[in-house]
């Protein structure tokens, strides 16, 4: 058991172990950061307006400044800082809550106050719900949502697989997991501008850029991440000691597993690139239904069930797991780009033909 003292520690007491405490830190974590979600959720919506409109920078902007006054809030709050509370965890999830806060009021202010942003009338009469609207947004959407949630649930599941192997497994799966999230944010930057392209030469009723759209995106995206993948390839053995400290035992088994880890990532960096930008070609088309069921089957019958089989059935451990995530990501992408060329294609060659 555990409980937490006046200084805002976790203080460990009779018959906890190593599992009782990280959880009672994820929970003290969870407590302060959980409020950021809505604020959070409304500045993604903002932010993608404002891209959706040809003017990203804004967002970026936002962002940019938001990440080091995270830090330091952070660092000022877990430590009690600056004549601020020593909170520890708490700490770094109320920061988190409260530039979330920031970034939302920040973003609304930017649609009302600056052009081109301020003529689309930014929750406008918010209080009156065009409830059709909404019916084509949850239609478009909902299928979306269920499509990441296949995607990241079989990444969170993951952990858990990795979890019961143990635990310089799981910290070297969490290392090798935060490197290819980091590296996903450009391919995802540029399956958000492909949205963006396609949806418009669609409404222009432009067959043809349309698909020239989606299909430079893809190449661009691919090309972009098979550079930052040799480079991380390249570094494989140097990354995992920025998110390590000493060189006990313990340290130097994690670093060298996730530099293995990465390793195999490299198999499916490409392809996650490559299924992130033809998926968001698919959302310009309104496309997302099928793609909802490629997901189902690439990430869970698929992948998870190789990933749980190499691991377990055939003693890879972590290793299988990411072998099992290098299939599905494939045959994700795989099917994604298929259906990209299948849609444009029956509008675009019979333009070509007049």
């Amino acid at each position: 058991m555990s409980s937490m003292d006046r200084d805002g520690k976790v203080a460990v007491i009779a018959g906890a172990g190593p599992a009782g405490l990280t959880a009672a830190l994820a929970a003290r974590y969870l407590l302060g950061i959980t409020w950021s979600i809505i604020p959070g959720w409304c500045f993604i919506a903002i932010r993608n307006f404002m891209g959706a409109v040809n003017r990203p920078e804004p967002g970026l902007w936002i962002t940019v400044v938001a990440i080091p006054l995270n830090a330091f809030l952070a660092y000022a709050l877990i430590h009690g800082h600056f004549g601020l509370p020593r909170l520890d965890l708490l700490g770094a999830g109320i920061a988190t809550t409260l530039v979330n806060v920031g970034m939302c009021a920040v973003a609304i202010w930017v649609c009302y106050a600056r052009h081109p942003f301020k003529k689309y009338r930014v929750l406008g009469r918010f209080w009156r719900a065009d409830w059709q609207l909404l019916g084509q947004l949850f239609v478009i959407g909902f299928p979306i949502s269920v499509g990441f949630m296949l995607e990241w649930g079989l990444f969170s599941s993951a952990a858990l697989l990795v979890g019961w192997i143990g635990t310089t497994a799981l910290a070297a799966h969490q290392i090798a997991l935060q490197v290819a999230s980091i590296l996903f944010m450009i391919p995802f930057g540029i399956s958000l501008a492909a949205t963006v392209r396609v949806g418009h030469a669609v409404g222009r009723r432009d067959p043809v850029a349309s698909r020239r759209a989606g299909f430079t995106a893809i190449g661009l995206g691919g090309a972009c991440m098979a550079v930052i993948t040799l480079t991380t390839v390249a570094f494989r053995d140097q990354i995992p000691l920025l998110f390590l400290s000493g060189d006990d035992t313990a340290s130097v088994d994690t670093a060298r597993l996730a530099a293995m880890l990465l390793a195999i990532g490299a198999t499916f960096f490409v392809t996650d690139a490559l299924q992130g930008i033809a998926g968001g070609a698919l959302r310009g088309l309104n496309d997302t239904r099928v793609p909802m069921l490629f997901a189902a089957v690439s990430f869970w019958l698929i992948g998870f069930t190789c990933a749980y089989g190499l691991a377990f059935q055939m003693g890879l451990d972590a290793i299988g797991i990411w072998i099992g995530f290098s299939l599905s990501v494939v045959t994700y992408a795989t099917l994604l780009i298929w259906r990209f060329h299948r849609l444009t294609a029956r509008s675009y060659l019979p333009t070509l033909a007049t």
